[in-house]
């Protein structure tokens, strides 16, 4: 038989499989009523809790054998996420609960419960060991006292103590007490799982229990052969495809109201996306207050320096902290000039890029310290020593100062460097040496990248959520992003690390997102931590195992109020009048506030948002508060997250998944079974991945078949932003990304042409259709999608249709209840080859009645805009 029926055989059998092993398994007849269980984990990086069986404690059957049933969610990115010599017994509260180590140098243990040895609970990991380590947790149990005693081991070089802490519940736990080495009995059992010895607990279990497991097991093998399907493939499974008939029939009757604020963006600080991206400065490292920990030691040569030098030999610098312009920017740079002619050099971000005829604005803090007052002479210099531009400051005086003076690049040139050259003897301090173009995006001072925000704006976004995901709750607590730190004058701004492994000098601050959201039409949706750090800190703990005491957070909670209060309070309040002191006497009219991104769903994190949602549905009742879910579609943190969203009545919650195209193309019902009743979502971080993470046609086409739906459930879906925005050259620590640019480039890419088409051809009313397709198989008919929506505000019509195959479809559109005022429409077509990186849009002038044989290319989406008569409510 050919290619497809073999490829269509192949699914069948295995389903067929599936369901065979499910009865076989249910046959009460030949399965006994209870076996032995036996779980364990390598210990190492990424591995998590394994399963195995067995009839007789001789013969092991592992379950996967690799299928992780918990991962151990401690430690930070990379490899310090490890189940070390995992424990696992019945407790006296009738769940499963496991203990195990984290790694060999903290003093913590880890703790969760299960049910049915599927689902896990929320994870804990006490700290009973100061600078020592934990090993091999052990557990007995009092039933006069109704508790439990832990012990452990901790060892050194020198030797091997034992300790323990008891508990009734796993949540609060005794003083920790020293112990015989003896007392700490080691249950633990080897067995050999496919000729090879691993170390864990034996457990005797009902027969259901192994079938719950081995189901979940083969369940999960089922669907990642699913959401493992490329286009790469697309030629054997579809080998005898022909050209599918489509019809699809809309019922106006059925109309419903959706979301009018589907698509929006979400600006992270990642990939240089602020400074030397979207923020307009041209002098890197401008206030002297980059430093190693920026990058944690990995780069010694970044510190107060960086991109900074001295050219000519009769003048030395230093950087200095004496007498600062302010506390919060604490270094500068200190000039001994013997002679005239030394220039202070800095060579931007990877060059600076200027553009002849456009003027460009410097500025500096400065004061002698020494010697006759002066001027400065400030030039834009070439590789070779051309000037492309130069202009000079008024003379410097003794007392801090800021100097402004405007240059007029004389040509173009993508990597010229700033020379400042004292026309003076002496000594000289400067600071905040900074170079901006006057041509900034609306022309504002301390502005944004004009080629870069442009984009940005012609998505037409509804929304756009700032600073960031990880970067708002930071490395560690004293990473944490503060919002008052962004505002006010550029000098007394708090620059910080970088949770990306760079600076932030916070020059594009919360003021500026605002005024950014102002000018491209987007509701502002600014991402407040919880209360707790990022969920992979490597700073002040492993992970996110800590928060801000809860003595401080009062405070915290205050900080956070105050925000609503600069976004949208009267000039005569506090922070209402700094706002208007920034230049926006106007409020912002904030409307939402995410609080929390992608966290540990935790006892810690619970309480402090529980504490932060309170304060504001008390003080603030109309702003919307957006709570977080954990960074996954499914598992502990997602359900908990929801759990508590749901118990508080938090109104909207965030959902974050990246996925394969596989996973778009095969869960276009995810939101179809959402409970209507419960909180809205906002999926706040998206996209489509393939190995290698390009940006093609391929993952923008499944983007776009997977917002066919979201559009369908924009009852319940409020928001979507795809993740992350923004990339530069060289300078990228994610992908894909919407957009990536370099000096004197900006390229959108095709999954941006796919977010644009959304986003300008929104609408707030969904009108369902019936589908109807020549060719019924599975996999053809998720490949084959229409969303049809209408704008009330221009009354235009929008059909929206995807072909994810490698065959055209023929399409008819039946819209003889639509109510059509004009017989033109506006059609537009993006296609390409799956691996298509460049792909760009064709629009034109069509009739309506094409609709009723339209032809949808191989892998294509296609949209078409109609004018039409009435709304149809």
């Amino acid at each position: 038989m050919k290619k497809i029926l073999f490829f269509q055989k192949q699914k069948k059998h295995f389903l067929r499989l599936v369901l065979l092993c499910f009865s076989a398994l249910s046959a009460y007849g030949n399965t006994p009523d209870f076996a032995y269980v036996f779980s364990y984990s390598s210990g190492k990086s990424f591995d998590g809790l394994h399963f195995a069986w067995s009839v007789d404690q001789v013969n092991w059957h592992p379950i996967g054998p690799q299928h992780n049933y918990m991962h151990s969610d401690y430690g930070s990115w990379g490899s310090q996420k490890r189940m070390v010599s995992p424990l696992l017994f019945p407790g006296a509260d009738g769940q499963w609960h496991c203990l195990w180590s984290l790694n060999e140098t903290d003093g913590n243990f880890a703790h969760a419960a299960s049910k049915d040895l599927l689902y896990w609970g929320r994870q804990s990991y006490p700290v009973v060991m100061t600078n020592q380590n934990c090993l091999t947790p052990e557990v007995t149990y009092n039933k006069e006292k109704s508790e439990y005693t832990i012990s452990w081991l901790s060892k050194n070089q020198t030797e091997t103590t034992a300790w323990c802490t008891t508990t009734k519940d796993f949540k609060t736990f005794s003083e920790t007490k020293s112990i015989p080495v003896a007392a700490h009995k080691n249950s633990r059992s080897t067995v050999l799982i496919s000729g090879k010895p691993e170390t864990g607990s034996i457990n005797k279990v009902a027969w259901n229990v192994i079938e719950g497991l081995i189901k979940t097991q083969q369940v999960s093998v089922y669907k990642n052969q699913l959401w493992s399907e490329t286009t790469k493939t697309d030629t054997e499974r579809f080998a005898d495809l022909k050209p599918v008939e489509a019809k699809f029939s809309l019922d106006v009757t059925k109309s419903k109201k959706i979301s009018n604020s589907l698509l929006g963006i979400f600006f992270e600080d990642i990939n240089y996306a602020a400074d030397g991206g979207l923020y307009a400065e041209l002098v890197q490292n401008r206030d002297f207050e980059y430093t190693v920990s920026d990058t944690k030691g990995r780069d010694t040569n970044w510190n107060s320096t960086k991109a900074w030098s001295l050219k000519g030999e009769t003048a030395q610098y230093i950087i200095d902290s004496i007498n600062p312009i302010h506390p919060n920017n604490k270094h500068y740079a200190k000039l001994s000039i013997q002679q005239v002619g030394a220039a202070l050099a800095n060579e931007g971000f990877d060059g600076i890029a200027v553009k002849a005829g456009e003027k460009y604005d410097f500025s500096v803090f400065a004061r002698t310290t020494k010697g006759k007052a002066g001027k400065l002479l400030v030039r834009l210099v070439g590789k070779n020593g051309e000037i492309y531009g130069e202009t000079t400051t008024p003379s410097i005086t003794a007392n801090w100062k800021k100097y402004n003076a405007t240059i007029t690049a004389k040509a173009a040139v993508a990597e010229a460097r700033l020379e400042i050259i004292p026309q003076m003897t002496g000594s000289l301090d400067l600071d905040l040496i900074s170079l901006f173009p006057q041509k900034t995006f609306k022309g504002h001072k301390n502005g944004l990248r004009a080629d870069l925000a442009q984009p940005l704006a012609d998505l037409k976004p509804k929304f756009m959520r700032f600073p960031g995901g990880c970067v708002a709750h930071g490395d560690g607590i004293a990473n944490i992003y503060n919002w008052k730190n962004t505002i006010g004058p550029l000098e007394a701004r708090k620059p910080m690390r970088n949770l990306w492994g760079y600076h932030q000098t916070v020059g594009l601050g919360y003021f500026e997102y605002f005024q950014f959201c102002e000018d491209a039409g987007a509701e502002p949706l600014p991402v407040i931590a919880a209360g707790v750090p990022c969920q992979n800190s490597s700073t002040g703990g492993a992970g996110q195992q800590c928060g801000i005491p809860m003595s401080e957070m009062d405070n915290y909670v205050q900080d956070i109020l105050d925000l609503v209060e600069y976004a949208n309070g009267d000039v005569t309040t506090k922070w209402g009048k700094k706002r208007a002191e920034a230049g926006h006497p106007k409020p912002f009219n904030l409307k939402y506030i995410g609080i929390g991104n992608e966290d540990l769903i935790t006892d810690i994190f619970e309480e402090r948002f529980t504490m932060i949602f309170k304060a504001m549905k008390e003080k603030y009742p109309e702003i919307t508060v957006i709570g977080t879910v954990g960074p996954n579609f499914e598992g502990t943190d997602y359900q908990e997250g929801w759990d508590i969203a749901t118990k508080l009545g938090v109104p909207m919650v965030d959902e974050h998944y990246y996925q394969s195209p596989g996973w778009f193309i095969y869960n276009q019902d995810y939101y179809d079974k959402y409970d209507r009743a419960k909180p809205k979502v906002y999926l706040g971080e998206y996209a489509a991945h393939l190995p290698g993470r390009p940006n093609n046609i391929e993952t923008a086409l499944a983007e776009a078949l997977y917002l066919t739906s979201v559009e369908r459930n924009g009852d319940v879906v409020s928001m979507t932003s795809y993740a992350p925005l923004l990339a530069k050259d060289k300078h990228t620590q994610w992908n894909p990304n919407l957009i990536y640019f370099n000096n004197t480039e900006v390229r959108p890419t095709v999954g941006y042409e796919v977010q644009k088409l959304y986003g300008q051809n929104a609408g707030d009313h969904y009108i369902p259709s019936e589908i109807s397709l020549s060719n019924n198989q599975e996999n053809v008919k998720n490949r084959i999608a229409i969303s049809v929506v209408r704008d009330s505000k221009s009354n235009d019509l929008i059909v929206k249709l995807v072909n994810l195959l490698p065959v055209a479809v023929n399409a008819s559109v039946d819209l003889k209840n639509a109510n059509l005022g004009n017989k033109e429409a506006v059609k537009t077509v993006l296609k390409g080859d799956p691996a298509d990186k460049n792909a760009k849009p064709v629009v034109a002038a069509c009739s309506v009645s094409e609709l009723m044989n339209a032809e949808l290319p191989a892998y294509s989406f296609t949209v078409y805009r109609i004018k039409t008569v009435g709304t149809n409510k």
